[in-house]
């Protein structure tokens, strides 16, 4: 980012960012180039001991002061604790990136399963953009990313509730696009692929890639993508092998025929 657009970015969205679901993958992505545009960073995640490593590396590396928050946003009090934490620091932007997700089908899943993906991936992006965009409001600048997902669009069969709750994202993020904009505020919802992150990895078997689908990302290209859309419009969709099969899904295929499409390739990866 050149010196003029990063002091540009850096105005509007800082001087503080928190990241949720830093630890790795497209969080870790997040992180790195909010910190080499010069923003102070929170970083949220389960784990303490890869935060760490990464809060290290980001102050070697840029100088940036960064502080640690390790907590389970699928536990009840974590979003308020983290917003309890935050207080007295400016946060410029959120980008919710934490997600639970399993691989299955439904019946064959805990409903604690189906429960937790909805309190870290629905409740949590409420609660801290609720909390956090207010104070941003006031001072007419700020912006928000939520983490979506291609499964967004359409009833995705094995990952019926992370899907759900990828929608919630995108609806969302939509409508605060809208009711923030008139404040100052951008929201963009981003929806990512595959990407090669550490969690795509573990959930996919040797050989599961589907052969006609698009090629998984770089986690770096995705953060990338949505920090350059981040207060151009309300969604992205990153890469452009997913851009293609998104519209060929959502403008040529009916809406049933998505589903079926789904399902026969979630099929072959998974059942």
């Amino acid at each position: 980012m050149p010196n003029p657009q990063r002091a540009a970015f850096a105005h509007h969205y800082g001087p503080v960012a928190l990241v949720a679901g830093a630890s790795e993958g497209i969080g870790a992505a997040f992180a790195r180039q909010l910190a080499a545009a010069g923003l102070h960073l929170v970083l949220v995640a389960r784990r303490a001991h890869p935060l760490e490593v990464l809060a290290d590396e980001l102050r070697e590396a840029h100088g940036v002061d960064v502080r640690t928050l390790p907590c389970d946003l699928g536990e009840e009090a974590a979003a308020d604790a983290i917003i309890e934490a935050c207080r007295g620091s400016e946060i410029g932007l959120l980008v919710y990136n934490a997600a639970a997700s399993s691989v299955g089908r439904f019946l064959d899943t805990p409903v604690a399963t189906h429960l937790r993906a909805v309190h870290v991936n629905a409740r949590g992006p409420v609660l801290l953009a609720h909390a956090l965009s207010g104070p941003m409001a006031q001072r007419g600048r700020g912006g928000i990313v939520l983490m979506s997902s291609l499964t967004a669009f359409q009833g995705t069969p094995f990952v019926a509730s992370y899907g759900a709750t990828k929608a919630f994202n995108l609806v969302l993020a939509e409508g605060l696009w809208s009711e923030l904009n008139e404040r100052g505020v951008d929201v963009l919802a981003c929806c990512a692929g595959a990407t090669l992150t550490p969690g795509y990895e573990r959930a996919t078997p040797p050989g599961a890639e589907p052969r006609f689908a698009p090629k998984p990302q770089d986690p770096a290209e995705v953060a990338r993508e949505a920090l350059a859309a981040l207060g151009r419009r309300p969604l992205v969709i990153t890469g452009r092998g997913n851009r293609i099969a998104s519209f060929v899904m959502r403008r040529i295929f009916s809406r049933r025929l998505a589903v079926v499409t789904m399902g026969r390739e979630m099929r072959k990866r998974y059942d």
